[in-house]
């Protein structure tokens, strides 16, 4: 298998070929899986952290995750299913350690970001487009709904995942995908009926 994979160019491997490949050694290979998988992650964990710095981050983390627990992956996953399981896990713990630091820290964690995104708002209120504004409001209430529902919503609706695939990822079953997305598109729906009759 090594000897057929190693015949073929990088850029024509598949995610899980080019996996095999770094674990031999080639680090060409992972960083055609940075490549490939960057924005998607970058887009999928923003949309659970409803943050660019910590999502920026967590993504940073999770290719470091890959590059030295590389030997951990098997070939009867798919790649994808794996790199999200990780990032998944890194912004859970996120999400808990800033739960946590609200409770300990309101005013020395909160209200210096609070004025750093009223001046970035601010900024941007000149120069947004219609899209963009949406985009935000869509991004607000993906906030407020449970995280549960959000995680699920995100996977299906934005990384257009498979009900399987989602299942793998947060280690449940596909009807529990299904009900939570449902739930997730319920609440969402909600909240936006609320923003566009204000």
């Amino acid at each position: 298998m090594s000897n057929n994979i190693n015949l073929k160019p990088l850029e024509k491997q598949t995610d899980e070929e080019l996996i095999f490949s770094f674990q031999q050694g080639d680090a060409a290979a992972f960083d055609l899986l940075v490549g490939r998988y960057k924005n998607q992650l970058m887009n999928y964990v923003f949309r659970f952290v409803g943050n660019y710095d910590e999502c920026d981050d967590i993504v940073q983390e999770t290719f470091v995750r890959v590059y030295y627990k590389k030997h951990t992956f098997k070939p009867i996953a798919k790649f994808s299913t794996w790199i999200y399981t990780i990032a998944s896990n890194l912004a859970k713990t996120r999400l808990r350690q800033r739960d946590r630091q609200k409770l300990f820290s309101f005013f020395q964690k909160q209200c210096p970001e609070e004025e750093f995104e009223i001046a970035d708002k601010k900024y941007d209120l000149d120069r947004i487009t219609d899209a963009i504004m949406v985009e935000e409001i869509v991004q607000n209430a993906l906030t407020k709904i449970p995280k549960k529902y959000r995680e699920a919503v995100v996977l299906r609706d934005i990384q257009d995942m498979t009900y399987e695939d989602i299942a793998t990822i947060l280690h449940t079953n596909t009807g529990t995908v299904k009900s939570r997305i449902n739930r997730g598109r319920a609440l969402l729906k909600e909240l936006l009926t609320d923003v566009t009759q204000t």
